[in-house]
């Protein structure tokens, strides 16, 4: 059996919560999940997978039907592996809402995870979760907070919002950090399928920026984004808020959870930088001239030396190059994009030439 193949089976338990067996590190024998996946990677076709497959669909399809079934949670989690596949099992999407509304702790995990994957946004069956998601959202057990605020950040039908909102707003002002983070993240879904009806909320979304936790700090900057993109004019009086962030973020002042191949939060550093290109675009000096000092300390930092700092280089020359000009910036831009196009590495020189066309 491959190396992954065994990976996947010794970290399925302590994720999925399957053996209920404490510190046992593999999937037991006589687990049906992983004979299963044992099953599968022993094939040798294509038809053979599918005969496979279809006698364990018929298998969880009769004994989630018994009134009498204790192993839901364990039957769910197959399901969701034959779906993975890609072969269909929606007779079990109403069994994952049940499993998400009257299971324990584990099983709702579960049960939230089945429903996430097996349905989209438009599917009619979603409107039997709303009233599940309006409890938990309100449960003083932090874990069901989180899973409701996941679901609804994934998935959730447009016409609902409204009536689980106001909680979402709640949230925001929690005294968990990983509560205000999904908090955001579920308003900025909100924003992304009905605008209107969070239009109420953007000083909110000004208090969620000025956060003391990171991850919640970062997580506003995909509505900011968003906004901006929409409507650069009305924020330009937050660049001095979103080029302090980024110079603490590019002096390594965030925890090192954020860093990346010691590069200080790369992906947080390039959303920011396409913050400021945006708040800078057009502009006639003033704003751009807020931005001089970090974009040349980001150019000075990001040394070309991994994947991650081209990506951070290619979005500040791409900034620098939007912004009202500067010459010296644009001098090191230059000497930037000519680095990028004698690279021995063809991505490197795509993205130089690439530049050089704009």
């Amino acid at each position: 059996m491959s190396d992954v193949v065994e990976k996947t089976l010794t970290a399925l338990p302590s994720l999925l919560s399957l053996d209920s067996q404490p510190g046992s590190a593999k999937l037991s024998t006589n687990s049906k999940l992983g004979n299963l996946i044992r099953g599968i990677t022993e094939l040798t076709s294509k038809h053979e997978e599918e005969k496979l497959i279809q006698r364990e669909l018929l298998s969880i399809k009769e004994q989630v039907s018994s009134p009498n079934t204790t192993m839901m949670k364990e039957l769910m989690v197959r399901t969701i592996y034959c779906e993975m596949l890609g072969y269909q099992a929606s007779f079990s999407y109403i069994h994952a809402i049940k499993l998400a509304q009257q299971g324990n702790v584990l099983e709702k995990r579960v049960g939230y995870l089945a429903v996430s994957l097996f349905l989209d946004e438009s599917h009619e069956l979603l409107l039997l979760l709303v009233n599940t998601v309006l409890k938990d959202l309100q449960s003083t057990n932090l874990i069901e907070v989180c899973m409701a605020l996941t679901v609804v950040s994934q998935m959730f039908p447009k016409d609902m919002i409204p009536a689980i909102l106001p909680l979402v707003e709640e949230k925001l002002s929690h005294s968990k950090e990983i509560i205000r983070r999904k908090a955001v993240l579920a308003l900025y879904k909100f924003y992304l399928i009905a605008p209107n009806q969070v239009q109420h909320i953007h000083n909110k979304f000004r208090k969620a920026l000025c956060d003391k936790d990171p991850g919640v700090m970062s997580a506003s900057l995909h509505i900011y984004l968003q906004l901006i993109q929409e409507n650069p004019e009305g924020y330009k009086d937050l660049t001095v808020s979103f080029v302090t962030i980024l110079k603490q973020v590019v002096a390594g002042k965030l925890p090192m959870d954020f860093n990346y191949h010691c590069v200080p939060a790369p992906w947080l550093q390039i959303h920011l930088l396409r913050i400021l290109s945006l708040l800078g675009k057009n502009d006639q000096r003033y704003t751009s001239e807020i931005m001089y000092e970090i974009l040349d300390e980001s150019l000075r930092r990001a040394e070309m030396n991994h994947n991650i700092t081209y990506a951070i280089l290619y979005e500040c020359v791409k900034c620098i190059y939007t912004i009202h000009p500067k010459s010296d910036l644009l001098e090191k831009a230059a000497k930037c994009i000519g680095n990028f196009v004698l690279s021995s590495r063809i991505n490197l020189k795509y993205l130089g030439k690439n530049q050089k066309k704009k």
